[in-house]
């Protein structure tokens, strides 16, 4: 693939936004790690020792000749464990270390405690492990037909599918395939622990889910969770891997820390991080799509099989969310389905960008370009023909409202000149004869909240201090999203005043307590509404102050750079001579907020309600050339109308969206997870596995806000961005397919992701 450029054009930017604010430190290499914490004196280190085999029966581990090396500690397994051998989340179903049986190449045995990093990893080369292998289930479809599974299934249901199919003019059916994805976050998985007094501790963690950490530490210690302080300062990315995934390598540091009473520093190198945890989930589907004369999708019946891996994780929630996407940007009267989650013997995969949601979004697309393939129309006269209105039903139960799908599509479809591209990708595609050029349409519809309830809610902690300055804690963890930055915005705008009187603190559980975890596109949401509402507390306290000097009505008073207006006139009085006045008349200046998404609802005995606080929308037009003789590719152009509501950065935001289509794309094209048939990870370093650098992107990629009146559930109406922008990559596997087409008439599709040079070749000479 030959060097790309990128070219972004957004529409001009209406609100004032701030620079991120991690940049100078980014780009210094000043900012801190996990790994770049001071340690104590005596800090100890640790190694995981884990199994290679994918299923089997412990026989023995002789850790004699470890234990007898200079410099080694200890090796702590689950004879070890003070409290409860158990780190799962939403079942209880994964232990800490393996007790007696292990179930996935990868999983952790025990952990090998040394004076240096070194030491510990010579010593795990020393320990020999016997085990009676047992039979290996690598694939979803195996684990469906043996009856392995993690929980019982879901399904979602609308209208009746058996009499719709009876009515239809079209009926298709077929199957997809979509592989997992690797987070490969720079930082790698890790964690430090402080033993502080009186049996406490402290956990410098890199994970999106602080609370998370404390609970399952204070489970495995058997100690309360009170005793146990989480911090985070930031992540270097997470994407979802460290949801839930970054706990155990906390628990253990935190285990030995107890048990040594002394420091202990656990970081996972790159091949230990790729073959311990898991991924994105790899999802086997069948499908059977029914349409009317006029191509209105009447029925749509799917059956998903989700590789969950060897224990539950969040597996249950991601399968959720894919049946709350299956239908994408489409209303369709009848549909049902169903996910199961399937129990494997690899990694417990987990959460990744989308949750769930871009593994069912690729279900329906596929169905749609096997029918416009068999009919000989367009995908996109599908697409279009199927758009969602003001006031559809999802299969969920929940009323389309305040719907921009077909707006997105509109105004992308005249403003990119969509339909003079396809006619230029067909007179290309006729006066070529061995590079050939695809186009297709992505339309996107990503509902935002967490879709268990009972997680949407934030809080927020703000002090003023006697000089003015303010200290901000909420539960937003910054891994590169740039939250840090858009509340750092909130509280400048709330108060009027220069950005460094501001100091955003790091995320910890004994400032801020019993949070959800930064994810699920919610975390500006959440905390930004929390804040705003600490912030108008205190911002009506200050006011009060005025209105009663004065004499005056508190609605005249305001506050604007850094100085008390009264009916719009400047008055004498100062930022910090405000403050000064509310210390001497004793007024709190300490706000701690709680905001609680309002409306949602989900009653999972009906799989009825209102999960989502509202959807983000977008449509993104796809250009690929393929080169038929190699089989090799590159993308023209990606363009696309996403809706931000009123973005409150959109320099963060479009980064955003930059980084969501590039990894998309990546997952759909290039990035190719593979296991041998004994459970082995093979695409085990990143020479065996690719991901998309500068030469893979797009020629350019231009963007344009949506001109929308915005959403009042989301902060200062600007619309969550993190995940919805990773679905508009799909687009990319239709434009190759679409290519592939142009030159092999023969070409049957097959659904089969990532779309890599190889298939394409396969399928360029498919006979």
């Amino acid at each position: 693939m030959k060097a790309n450029t990128q070219k972004i054009k957004p529409t001009k930017q209406t609100k004032k936004s701030l620079q991120n604010i991690d940049s100078y430190t980014h780009l210094r290499g000043e900012s801190i790690y996990v790994d770049d914490v001071n340690v104590r004196q005596g800090t100890l280190h640790a190694v995981v020792f884990d199994s290679n085999c994918a299923h089997g029966k412990i026989k023995s581990v002789d850790y004699s000749k470890a234990l007898a090396l200079d410099g080694v500690v200890r090796i702590l397994t689950s004879d070890d464990v003070t409290g409860e051998n158990q780190i799962g989340g939403i079942i209880p179903d994964e232990p800490l270390f393996a007790e007696g049986e292990v179930h996935f190449w990868g999983q952790p045995i025990g952990l090998i405690v040394a004076e240096s990093i070194s030491i510990a990893k010579k010593a795990r080369k020393l320990i020999i492990a016997e085990f009676e292998e047992l039979p290996v289930i690598t694939t979803a479809k195996q684990a469906k037909e043996k009856g392995s599974f993690i929980n019982a299934p879901r399904s979602f249901n609308l209208g009746n599918v058996n009499e719709a199919f009876a009515n239809c003019e079209y009926v298709f059916e077929g199957e997809t395939f979509s592989n997992g994805q690797e987070h490969l976050y720079i930082e790698s998985q890790g964690a430090y622990v402080e033993p502080l007094e009186n049996g406490n501790f402290r956990i410098v963690s890199s994970t999106q889910g602080p609370t998370q950490v404390q609970r399952i530490a204070a489970r495995v210690l058997g100690i309360p969770m009170h005793k146990i302080e989480v911090d985070v300062t930031r992540l270097g990315g997470g994407f979802g891997g460290k949801e839930d995934q970054a706990t155990p390598w906390a628990v253990m540091a935190a285990l030995a820390a107890q048990i040594l009473n002394q420091s202990v520093k656990l970081i996972l190198d790159r091949h230990d991080d790729l073959r311990m945890t898991g991924k994105r989930h790899p999802y086997e589907t069948t499908y059977k799509i029914g349409l009317s004369k006029d191509l209105k999708i009447q029925a749509f019946e799917i059956e998903l099989l989700q590789n969950s891996g060897a224990a539950a994780d969040l597996s249950p929630a991601i399968a959720e969310r894919t049946l709350f996407h299956a239908t994408n940007s489409y209303y369709v009267p009848n549909v049902k389905s169903t996910v199961y989650s399937c129990k494997t013997n690899l990694p417990p995969n987990t959460a990744f960008r989308g949750f769930g949601g871009p593994q069912g979004m690729f279900v329906i697309e596929s169905a749609i370009a096997r029918v416009a393939s068999e009919l000989g129309v367009l995908n996109t006269t599908i697409q279009e023909a199927n758009l969602l209105k003001e006031n559809d039903e999802f299969s969920y139960g929940q009323i389309a409202q305040k719907v921009e799908i077909r707006n997105s599509w509109n105004t992308a479809k005249e403003k990119f000149e969509l339909e003079k591209v396809q006619n230029e990708v067909a007179v290309f595609n006729e006066n070529s004869a061995n590079i050939k050029k695809g186009v297709a349409v992505m339309p996107i519809t990503f509902g935002i909240s967490f879709t268990n309830t009972q997680m949407n809610h934030a809080r927020a902690l703000v002090h003023i201090y006697q000089d003015g300055s303010i200290g901000v804690s909420t539960a937003a963890v910054e891994m590169g999203q740039g939250v840090n930055t858009k509340l750092l915005q909130i509280a400048v705008d709330s108060f009027s005043i220069e950005n460094h009187r501001v100091k955003i603190e790091s995320t910890n559980t004994t400032r801020v307590a019993n949070t959800s975890p930064s994810a699920a596109s919610a975390t500006a949401d959440l905390n930004g509404k929390a804040l705003l509402m600490a912030c108008d507390s205190l911002l009506f306290r200050l006011k009060n102050i005025v209105a009663e000097e004065y004499k005056v009505d508190i609605k005249t008073v305001s506050l604007r750079d850094e100085w008390v207006y009264i009916n719009d006139q400047k008055s004498t009085i100062s930022w910090e001579h405000l403050i000064f006045k509310a210390m001497a008349l004793r007024v709190a200046l300490t706000e701690n907020a709680h905001y609680a998404t309002p409306v949602i609802h989900f009653d999972k005995t009906k799989e009825k309600g209102h999960p989502f606080a509202y959807h983000v929308y977008g449509t993104a037009i796809v250009t690929t050339t393929v080169d038929c003789l190699r089989g090799t590719y590159e993308f023209d152009s990606v363009k696309i109308i996403h809706d931000f509501g009123k973005s409150m950065n959109l320099g963060i935001d479009l980064g955003q969206i930059e980084g969501g289509l590039i990894q998309g794309i990546g997952w759909m094209t290039m990035e190719e997870i593979s296991y041998a048939a004994n459970g082995k990870l093979l695409s085990n370093a990143l020479s065996t596995y690719k991901v998309p650098d500068v030469y893979s992107v797009p020629k350019e990629v231009e963007v344009i806000p949506l001109e929308t009146p915005g959403n009042d559930m989301a902060v200062l109406k600007s619309k969550a961005v993190g995940e919805p922008p990773l679905m508009y990559g799909i687009g990319a596997y239709f434009a190759i397919q679409n290519a592939i087409r142009a030159f092999n008439p023969k070409y049957k599709m097959r659904f089969h992701a990532p779309m890599t040079p190889e298939k394409v070749l396969m399928g360029l000479y498919q006979k």
